[in-house]
């Protein structure tokens, strides 16, 4: 089945950038200049603390400045510039200046080894780098080639090192770059999050970008065309999520606002006041995990549940279109326990969007049950970012809705895989033209690895990973994403993987929450100990089994879990077990903890079901 975006309304287009064969991404911005002069495109923090705002034509401004900067390092069109750095408005202005210099942006995470750098600053021929601080500087100069011309230190001087070269470029010669680029131009080269194998470096085009924003400002006019639109960015924006996020809000009617540290997310929430945030469910997790485990025991904790019910029967009334939810229970609900949630989410927040990995149903359901408007999307780097989202007005449950304007989508009639086509989809691997091609299908569709499956009205819904499916020792094909996602909701659980790949049955491997474990033992009326003591308790033992036994009655007896086992052990992205959007490297898991998985099926038995 395939689903083709219908054709545009004109009138939405007013302030969209056209898709051209010249526009680019830094000519999106100079269109909302031309259309929307001296309106607010960003807030930078202050000194003290607060939000300063930033108007187009000041952005716009730097923008020109340190492109002549770039220039002055005499980088040639098409050369590539490397950014290693915190989430900031600083981040913005380099990534626009450099692409105004006609040169190509290199995001690298601040989570990457030395390893990864060497192989980034390598395989892409970087000429220039920015870092942050004089230890990550450090770090690049260790693994440099030779060609790595400069490298300058946000926090040590690198704007004033711009702005003095600046002096000896015209401005003149930021137009004549601009001038003679093209939507086909290189924009960026992105490299993979590498859960398996090297990182490869995806090439994205200006057009990718152009075309992608111009769907999402069509798509979800509501909130990108919206003045009082307000977006804080805490995923890193070397992720392709994020970073499109901030081109695609920035080039509609909004303002954007960067959160460097998640330690300091509540804070920055509270002052920034956001109408719209992008998270990971990982992130939306935490949150419902920590209010749930606040509740504490006994008769607070059904409370909790009660009041997380009414939630999610608000939104599936709502949902189904028949009969009314119970007002007067909700209000009480509200009162109780769901005001507090949302507020950690933010007095002003409308929307909530989420992506990166899939969100169980009944935490989106709770979500909604809030009054937040949860839109769910599907992308990858290779599709800059999302290429299937939910509508502001219309987001059916367990799906990710529907294929993005500019592009089509299909399901393969014998494995199910996702395959796309259109103009967000990138068109090679940098110097892998061998990987490039075993991406695509003959006729051209991009081979997303992943599974799922297609509604008549062009609702798409992830199932699994192609490569992450199960096959058990019966040949019972199973997908652990249904059951991890289902566990992730339970306060002690930090991270869970299903395991079971050529085995009699299925099992888990399971670790303890560290910030929530003290809270939930101090519930219990149990002491606080260290999560090794903890394993050994039969209250946790039995809480988890629980948990369990509930997401089990979901799935078939084949593919429930039978044995679990707790390891001490904190998944992270500083450790390499997380990825920088916070997925499970699942196969590296699976390789340091052999001796844990092999350990459930020593005896070849199972634990008798409940």
């Amino acid at each position: 089945m395939e689903q083709q975006t219908p054709a545009l309304n004109v009138k939405q287009l007013r302030y969209i950038p056209p898709v051209t064969d010249e526009m680019t991404v830094p000519g999106m911005y100079h269109h909302r200049a031309t259309v929307r002069p001296r309106s607010v495109v960003a807030q930078r923090r202050t000194e003290i603390g607060g939000w300063r705002d930033v108007t187009i034509e000041q952005l716009l401004a730097e923008v020109e400045l340190y492109a002549r900067g770039l220039i002055a390092f005499d980088l040639e069109p098409g050369q590539t510039v490397a950014v290693l750095a915190s989430n900031s408005y600083d981040w913005m202005v380099l990534d626009l200046a450099i692409m105004s210099a006609g040169c190509v942006t290199v995001p690298i995470y601040e989570t990457d080894s030395a390893k990864q750098i060497r192989h980034i600053l390598r395989d892409a021929d970087v000429q220039v780098a920015f870092t942050d601080t004089i230890q990550q500087a450090d770090l690049i100069r260790s693994v440099a080639p030779e060609t790595l011309k400069d490298i300058l230190v946000l926090n040590q001087g690198a704007q004033r090192i711009l702005e003095e070269k600046a002096r000896y470029t015209a401005p003149i010669e930021v137009a004549r770059s601009m001038e003679q680029m093209s939507a086909d131009d290189l924009a960026t080269i992105i490299y993979t999050s590498g859960t398996t194998g090297v990182p490869k470096g995806v090439e994205l085009t200006h057009r990718n970008f152009v075309g992608t924003t111009h769907g999402l400002q069509q798509d979800v006019y509501a909130i990108a065309q919206d003045r009082r639109t307000k977006v804080l960015l805490f995923l890193p924006l070397a992720h392709v999520l994020a970073r499109f996020v901030m081109h695609g809000m920035a080039t509609g009617a909004g303002t954007v606002g960067f959160s460097p540290d998640t330690k300091n997310l509540v804070g920055d929430i509270a002052s920034f006041k956001p109408t719209v945030l992008l998270v990971v469910p990982r992130v939306l997790e935490k949150v419902y995990n920590s209010a749930q485990a606040k509740a504490g025991g006994g008769a607070k904790a059904k409370i909790f549940s009660w009041a997380a019910h009414q939630a999610r029967e608000k939104t599936a009334v709502k949902q189904a279109g028949e009969g009314r939810h119970n007002r007067w229970s909700f209000a009480l609900a509200d009162a109780l326990v769901l005001r507090k949630v949302k507020d950690v989410l933010g007095p002003n927040l409308k929307y909530v969007v989420s992506g990166g990995a899939p969100l169980a149903k009944d935490l989106a359901q709770f979500y909604r049950g809030l009054g937040v408007t949860l839109m769910e999307g599907y992308g990858l780097s290779e599709t800059t970012g999302p290429i299937t989202v939910q509508r502001p007005d219309y987001t059916p449950p367990g799906t990710v809705g529907p294929v993005t304007w500019g592009n089509e989508i299909r399901v393969g009639e014998d494995d199910g895989e996702v395959l796309l086509k259109g103009i967000s989809v990138f068109k090679c691997y940098h110097n892998l033209p061998e990987e490039t091609a075993e991406a695509f299908t003959e006729d051209g569709w991009f081979k997303t690895g992943d599974i799922g499956t297609l509604s008549e009205g062009g609702q798409l819904t992830i199932t699994g990973r192609k490569k992450g499916i199960i096959v058990t020792a019966g040949g019972k094909n199973v997908s652990p994403e249904v059951l991890e996602d289902r566990l992730a909701t339970h306060p002690l659980i930090g991270h869970v993987l299903v395991v079971g790949d050529k085995q009699p049955f299925v099992g888990a491997l399971v670790t303890l929450d560290p910030e929530m474990l003290p809270v939930w033992l101090t519930t219990k009326g149990l002491g606080v100990v260290d999560p090794v003591q903890a394993a050994a308790l039969p209250e946790v033992r039995e809480s988890l089994q629980q948990a369990i036994d509930r997401a089990n009655s979901h799935v078939s007896r084949a593919e429930s879990i039978r044995k679990f086992a707790i390891v001490n052990a904190t998944f992270t992205v500083e450790n390499r077990y997380l990825t920088p959007s916070l997925k499970l490297r699942r196969n590296k898991v699976l390789e340091d903890y052999e001796d844990e998985v092999l350990a459930l099926y020593e005896d070849g038995g199972e634990r008798p079901s409940n």
